[in-house]
């Protein structure tokens, strides 16, 4: 009797750590995933103090944007393939502290040029927190809370992007754009005292020795993500898909700013309060994104939102009064960028464990320097001559190709994750 006691007690304490693991993988994942949200609104808000102090276009001054993602580029690729190797959780740590010094570093840069190639080195680090946190939240979830679990990830890069949004102001008031990136450096100390705390993915270590076996060179990785066309035909639906979600981001949220004070005549105390209710937006966004690709499947809850983010961009480049600017930049923020989690749980469920962090960090990021790059530049040079309200106007185009893309991307809902 005791026996049988023992043995049934033994897969529920089990099953807690597991739920206890899984908590604390999600948080930690977050927490650095903010990071990455807080350092680019904060680029954002410092655009005019930049061009006011090197004397610089607004399109040069744009192209900081571009260079900071091509840094994620470079970051992901050399932290995704290092995370696969060497576990989710270290690589996490020193991509975080890569990032922290290149961050504080801006704030003291002399020139503009100084400025872009810190950026380009604290977008190294950023490439990493993406993809590796995305897998590490995947690999603690359970099969049919997956995408939740990567949507809470999402949350947290909404959180850096809300808190951006609230301190920017007072603190360019203060201490002037060059003091929004020294602020960037606090939050990271924090983030790397609690990864320290966090024992790595039990799915990593179970699947160590086949990861070292076929290890062989860093491009060898990155080719296993083409070595066939149905896996070739993924990954470049996977790149399509994350290139128009960042370019509706980074186009919207690097100009948005701006567009209120200058154009609609808010302060930047009322910019700030504008950008952080859009931002709330999408943290609700990516929480009911969550709950709709767990329960009635990846495809849907994708196509539901990108027909949303297409109309409401549409209805929100007509608005003229601040209340309407207020609502319908909710409701823009919901639908433009909810499915931002979910890529992370789609990506986890089309690779092996081998390549998953991988795959997560070289996909999102291509598709975040493609359209997260271009995203603002476009942006600018449409703003330029048509004004931003036409911008926006543009902007559904690109979520009815991910709509028809979303048709190459198989649907694993619920299926365990390919260990192999």
């Amino acid at each position: 009797m005791a026996a049988t006691a023992q043995q049934t007690a033994a897969p529920q304490q089990d099953d807690l750590a597991a739920r206890k693991y899984e908590r604390r993988a999600i948080f930690s994942s977050a927490l650095g995933h903010s990071l990455d949200g807080l350092d680019l609104l904060i680029l954002g808000f410092a655009m005019s103090g930049i061009i006011s102090t090197f004397g610089v276009s607004q399109t040069v001054a744009g192209s900081l944007t571009t260079i900071t993602l091509f840094g994620a580029l470079v970051g992901g690729l050399l932290f995704g393939v290092l995370s696969d190797r060497l576990g989710r959780v270290k690589v996490l740590t020193y991509s975080v502290i890569f990032f922290a010094v290149f961050t504080g570093l801006t704030a003291l840069a002399p020139s503009f040029e100084v400025v872009a190639l810190f950026r380009f080195l604290a977008g190294v680090g950023i490439g990493a927190e993406f993809g590796i946190g995305m897998t590490l939240a995947a690999e603690a979830a359970r099969p049919g809370h997956r995408a939740r679990a990567t949507s809470w990830v999402g949350i947290g890069f909404q959180c850096g992007v809300l808190v951006a949004a609230l301190i920017s102001a007072p603190i360019i008031a203060a201490f002037g754009w060059r003091g929004l990136f020294a602020v960037g450096v606090i939050p990271a100390v924090i983030a790397i005292v609690i990864r320290l705390t966090l024992p790595e993915s039990r799915v990593f270590l179970e699947n160590a020795d086949k990861a070292q076996k076929s290890s062989g060179k860093a491009s060898s990785r990155i080719l296993a993500l083409f070595s066939n066309r149905r896996i070739a035909t993924t990954s470049i639906a996977m790149i399509i898909l994350t290139t128009v979600q960042n370019f509706g981001y980074f186009g919207i949220m690097t100009w948005l700013p701006s567009y209120l004070s200058k154009q609609r005549q808010l302060s930047l105390t009322s910019t700030g309060v504008w950008t952080a209710v859009t931002v709330l937006g999408m943290m609700l966004g990516i929480v009911v994104f969550g709950q709709i690709a767990d329960r009635i499947g990846r495809r849907p809850a994708f196509w539901t939102f990108q027909v949303g983010a297409a109309v409401s961009v549409l209805v929100y480049s007509q608005l003229t009064t601040e209340t309407s600017l207020l609502i319908g930049g909710f409701v823009m923020g919901m639908f433009a960028n909810g499915m931002l989690g979910g890529y992370g749980a789609l990506l986890a469920e089309l690779y092996p464990t081998r390549i998953r962090a991988t795959a997560q960090n070289v996909l999102y990021n291509t598709g975040r320097f493609i359209g997260g790059g271009l995203g603002p530049i476009v942006i600018a040079a449409l703003a330029t001559d048509h004004g931003f309200a036409y911008a926006l106007a543009l902007l559904p185009l690109i979520y009815l190709i991910a709509f028809v893309t979303m048709f190459l991307v198989p649907d694993q809902k619920g299926k365990a994750l390919e260990n192999a």
